[in-house]
């Protein structure tokens, strides 16, 4: 079993940047697909980013694509989310998820996800 601890969130304003990170304990953090969400008040938990084993394939979600960056360190067990151009639409609670054993390269459903981390929250002010 992984555990997945996020840090970096905060308060910004709108335009600024935030770097999320998430480390996971244990030996094989490389084996696991790794995915950020995040979750508004009222809100269902939606997709944002996604990474695969390697660190070579990524995706996005639409209204994240070229603004938000995904990468991973193997060799330190973390995923980090570099976060540009922030709206306040992007205000949040941001989870990092890990996927064991995962058929494909990147997985963008939560419902296939092993292991969620606590959360990070993110306020962007206007």
């Amino acid at each position: 079993q992984v555990q997945l601890v996020e840090s970096g969130g905060g308060s910004v304003q709108a335009g600024g940047s935030l770097r999320l990170s998430c480390i996971a304990s244990g030996p094989t953090f490389s084996t696991y697909v790794m995915g950020w969400f995040r979750q508004a008040p009222g809100k269902e938990r939606e997709f944002v980013a996604t990474i695969s084993r390697s660190g070579v394939t990524t995706y996005y979600s639409d209204s994240m694509k070229g603004r938000f960056t995904i990468s991973r360190d193997n060799a330190k067990n973390t995923v980090s989310l570099q976060m540009n151009s922030v709206e306040p639409e992007d205000t949040a609670v941001y989870y990092c998820a890990a996927k064991r054993y995962a058929a494909r390269l990147i997985i963008t459903n939560k419902n296939e996800y092993d292991y969620w981390g606590q959360g990070t929250q993110v306020t962007v002010s206007s």
